[in-house]
């Protein structure tokens, strides 16, 4: 491990205020400051789409290629936002020589599902129509909830009977709301200071209401995984989500979808978001441009018009 150890990023985030001591309100400002705390670095241009049937950010390095990542952001489907994640979408975006667009959301509990998923739905159709972006050009990639999403939408794009993407790139899902996973037990030790049990409890409550948390088109360890292009699954070793990543990969290998997992040791949730302070977010985000050039080249080589 670099000099810029695990040890010392866990240091600085526990000095933070617990989660559970904060209001909604709170915990959005907290994420809406990522995007001071890690200025663009790089040349890259950002144009924000705040009108129209589809808002969020667009992120165009110099020199980018016609491929987009459909980047959709984590926060519980409750918190975040095109600025909270705009750093890690572009350092993605850089790593890859591609563009990015970080869509912006409907979250709950004021639009509680199937908001996000309509919304991601809808993205991805607006960048085939109106933006002239070819499926086999676009990789769907996202962290936490949005990793999970990445997955439902996926499934509903395959259910519409639509093209779909070049692959998926899910960092850190969420992929069971009902959180019947022996890692995310809130009597399990954990070293990760960033998933508070009863926050993530009441995030999935907040999302769903009264509805199935385990519903397939949320918790996407229960869906029919058939068809879907290559995942490239990246996860820490030691936090809550580690066992939803574990089981998703395994049911979508056994759906027969090319399936590459990645448990990295010692790392936290999306330790990819602090890639400036530490060198293994840097290198697994390097790892997501490789799959993601593999990926690219194999849907051209298979679709060449």
């Amino acid at each position: 491990m670099s000099e810029r150890t695990i040890a010392k990023l866990l240091e600085r985030l526990r000095r933070l205020p617990p989660q559970t001591s904060l209001t909604l309100g709170q915990l959005r400002a907290q994420y809406e400051r990522a995007h001071v705390a890690f200025p663009l670095e790089g040349e890259v241009t950002l144009q924000v789409l705040d009108t129209g049937p589809v808002r969020g950010e667009w992120l165009l390095p110099a020199g980018a290629s016609d491929a987009v990542v459909l980047y959709l952001h984590g926060g519980g489907y409750v918190i975040g936002s095109p600025r909270s994640h705009r750093h890690l979408a572009a350092d993605i975006a850089l790593a890859a020589g591609t563009r990015a667009f970080t869509l912006d959301y409907r979250l709950a509990p004021e639009h509680p599902f199937p908001a996000a998923l309509d919304d991601a739905v809808v993205a991805y159709r607006w960048l085939i129509a109106s933006q002239r972006v070819k499926p086999g050009r676009i990789v769907l990639a996202g962290d936490s909830a949005g990793g999970g999403l990445v997955l439902t939408t996926l499934v509903a794009l395959r259910e519409a009977g639509l093209p779909l993407p070049a692959a998926g790139v899910c960092i850190s899902p969420w992929t069971d709301l009902s959180c019947s996973l022996p890692a995310c037990d809130p009597q399990r030790p954990s070293h990760d200071p960033l998933i508070d049990h009863a926050v993530l409890r009441a995030m999935a409550h907040a999302t769903m209401g009264r509805r199935s948390l385990r519903d397939p088109r949320v918790s996407p360890l229960f869906a029919d995984l058939r068809g879907l292009p290559p995942l490239l699954v990246q996860v820490a070793g030691g936090e809550a989500l580690v066992d939803d990543a574990r089981q998703l990969a395994l049911a979508a290998s056994e759906a027969g979808v090319h399936t590459t997992l990645e448990v990295w040791p010692r790392m936290i949730h999306v330790w990819h978001w602090y890639a400036r302070m530490l060198d293994e977010g840097q290198q697994a985000i390097e790892r997501v441009a490789q799959f993601m050039h593999g990926a690219l080249r194999q849907r051209a080589e298979a679709d060449p018009a």
